[in-house]
């Protein structure tokens, strides 16, 4: 028998699938993955979660950005079978299980921080992981921490302007 060729091999690692375990927005989810396939895929297809955008496909413009163990991942650029046994946060689960939105979700709309809404949900979570880890940033922190995630619409300032107000809003209610 001739030993198997380069495009034999290569088709077989495309069918090849493992089981996985993440948990989603809080909800735990088994399932098969293709090895090949992107977590960005697999939120997609696989969980109907399509608020994660696709836009590159090279962690360059940030839509598909998502939080994986609280930290922002392009999430095209990491495989599913990767993501397994870690807490993904998407933009589905960015607001409050009773449908209130995240004080960043409501500053954005309040202050028409948003245009076509593309960049929107790579965008907002990579400004919670801001948040998270610095609850007072400034104006040049914001921009700093936003500067790889394009938005062709907005110019950043409203989105800057937004994410200070829901900060201020952020802290005033954890001191109540």
């Amino acid at each position: 028998m001739p030993p198997s060729s380069l495009d034999d091999d290569l088709d077989a690692d495309v069918e090849q699938t493992r089981i996985i375990s993440v948990t989603v927005n809080g909800v735990t989810h088994t399932a098969e993955a293709p090895v090949r396939k992107t977590l960005a895929d697999f939120l997609r297809q696989q969980l109907k979660l399509t608020g994660t955008h696709i836009g590159c496909e090279h962690g360059v413009c940030g839509a598909c950005t998502v939080l994986v163990d609280g930290m922002s991942m392009r999430s095209c650029l990491m495989l599913a079978v990767q993501a397994h046994g870690h807490d993904i946060t998407t933009i589905e689960g960015l607001g409050e299980a009773d449908g209130e939105l995240h004080p960043l979700q409501r500053a954005l709309h309040e202050t028409h921080g948003l245009q076509c809404g593309f960049c929107t949900p790579g965008m907002l979570l990579t400004l919670k992981e801001l948040l998270d880890n610095n609850p007072a940033p400034t104006e040049e922190e914001v921009r700093v921490a936003i500067s790889g995630n394009l938005c062709r619409c907005t110019g950043y300032d409203g989105i800057v302007k937004a994410t200070l107000l829901a900060a201020e809003r952020m802290r005033k209610e954890g001191a109540a």
